[in-house]
């Protein structure tokens, strides 16, 4: 047998999904109860504020206010995904709640891709694996990317497989990729490599290669435009990205992830001592367990193809390879679709291990335990660090609010630390002088101060500009922020 036909086979084992009638859902409980999660422990906390990030994403297209300096490393799917919610309401709450029904639906889509491969059990331990995550929870309600990264390189992976015997899977492969494309451009990239060496590599995969080309060459266009229009052209952007970045180049960066494990959300420069470090050991666990699983395939190739393990394995690495080895900081969601990929295999070993019953009863006990363990040790830091993230976005909106108290309503322009995720809340425009969000010339700035009302956010420890020192100051109750406007 070639290693192209070995690819190509199915698992010899289907009971879960012989009888559709008699099949429990467990996928579908695994999604409600993803959803029911993010409703009881998230949303309440989160469902009135937006973060500094999703003030970006969600202010592009929204016809109320302006819309926030986009930076070059940003891609515009999400954009696109919150505009319709947007156009009809300015509802934070809404809005949670839209994206909790769309992350839920869309965990039961990706991980259902895989039912024909793995078999419903499977399917539905992986797709709990992953939604077990505290960050996963978390991001379900967020307009942020890295969630639906993660859930369309689990189904791009599934439909790449099963291409070779389903005609459809080219055009759902194409479709997906041109979705993660317009989300994240350089994850879709790190995503389609290994998916393009397989098929370059495997005669039988090779009908892929321009389904994959066509989804990458698609989902770029909006970001290649916006680069000649913006940047200079895409090595332009490409720059400047890199420098928003911190500067994209070889950083072990993997003691930051470990950091940040827990919380922060953006560890940027990450001193930050390592949190509940119990709860970080499966993490560390992660290499032993993938090494553990490639042997279990190995063993078991003859009834199983081992590209199932390997492929979700190669992409995992592939998409974390620059935020643990180009990045000099981390963030808990980062990873995200790595963990969407590993959950794939460790749980296809662990099935394994369950249906050995009771000839390997100890193993099996410590499987059953460890996995309880991890979905309990998340579930434990989820309230808390949702209080947090809801605490920072909450004085965003305590300080738009102060500010609409002041007198400043639209058309406004806000400016300082903090101004872009104020401004949205406030409905006023933002601009930066410094930093990585550099929209603004002093002059600039000055002139339009002239023409609408204006204010600095200055923090409290720190002297207001120069070019506002005669300004008016106000204290912004509730903040860490001072407020100057002039006179």
């Amino acid at each position: 047998m070639t290693a192209g036909t070995a690819v190509e086979r199915y698992p010899a084992v289907h009971a879960p999904d012989s009888h559709p009638r008699r099949r429990t859902r467990w996928l579908t409980l695994v999604a409600c109860a993803y959803a029911a999660v993010q409703l009881v422990l998230v949303v309440p906390r989160t469902g009135h504020a937006l973060g500094w990030d999703e003030s970006v994403y969600v202010s592009q297209l929204d016809p109320r206010t302006p819309a926030a300096y986009f930076s070059a490393p940003r891609s515009r799917g999400l954009s696109y995904l919150t505009a319709p919610v947007v156009a009809l309401t300015d509802s934070v709450l809404a809005l949670r709640l839209t994206l909790v029904v769309l992350s839920a639906t869309a965990l039961y889509c990706a991980y259902r891709t895989w039912r024909p491969l793995l078999g419903e059990a499977t399917a539905a331990l992986a797709a709990l694996l992953f939604a077990g995550l505290w960050s996963a929870q978390l991001a379900g309600s967020q307009a942020m990317p890295n969630l639906w990264v993660a859930l369309g390189a689990v189904a791009a992976l599934g439909w790449f497989l099963r291409a070779s015997r389903e005609p459809r899977a080219h055009w759902w492969l194409a479709a997906i990729l041109l979705g993660v494309t317009l989300v994240r451009l350089p994850d879709a990239g790190w995503l389609a490599l290994p998916l393009l060496v397989t098929a370059l590599c495997f005669r039988v995969r090779r009908h892929t290669v321009p389904f994959l080309l066509g989804g990458l060459a698609l989902g770029a266009t909006p970001w290649v435009v916006e680069a000649q229009l913006r940047f200079g052209g895409v090595t332009g952007r490409l720059h400047r990205s890199s420098a928003t970045e911190g500067g994209m180049s070889w950083h072990i960066n993997t003691g930051n992830a470990w950091r940040s494990l827990d919380g922060p959300q953006l560890c940027r420069p990450c001193h930050v001592p390592l949190t509940h470090p119990e709860l970080t050991l499966w993490w560390l666990a992660l290499p032993l367990l993938a090494a553990v699983t490639l042997l279990v395939a190995a063993h078991d190739r003859r009834t199983r193809p081992l590209t199932l393990t390997t492929l979700p394995l190669l992409c995992a690495f592939a998409l974390s390879f620059p935020y643990l080895f180009l990045l000099s900081y981390s963030a808990p969601r980062f990873l995200l679709p790595a963990y969407a990929l590993l959950s794939l295999p460790l749980a296809a070993s662990a099935v394994r291990v369950l249906a050995a019953g009771r000839r390997t009863w100890p193993v099996t006990a410590a499987v059953v335990v460890a996995i309880c363990l991890q979905l309990v040790g998340q579930a434990v830091l989820l309230p808390g660090i949702s209080a947090r993230v809801a605490l920072v976005s909450e004085r965003y909106r305590t300080a738009a609010h102060s500010l609409n108290s002041l007198g400043l309503r639209p058309p406004c322009l806000i400016t300082g630390p903090g101004a872009l995720p104020v401004a949205y809340a406030a409905g006023c425009a933002s601009a930066e002088l410094h930093g990585n969000n550099r929209s603004l010339t002093r002059g600039a700035l000055l002139d339009r101060t002239r023409l609408m009302p204006a204010a600095v956010l200055v923090l409290r420890q720190h002297q207001r500009p120069r070019y506002a020192r005669h300004w008016t100051r106000h204290r912004l109750p509730g903040t860490p922020w001072t407020a100057y406007t002039p006179r």
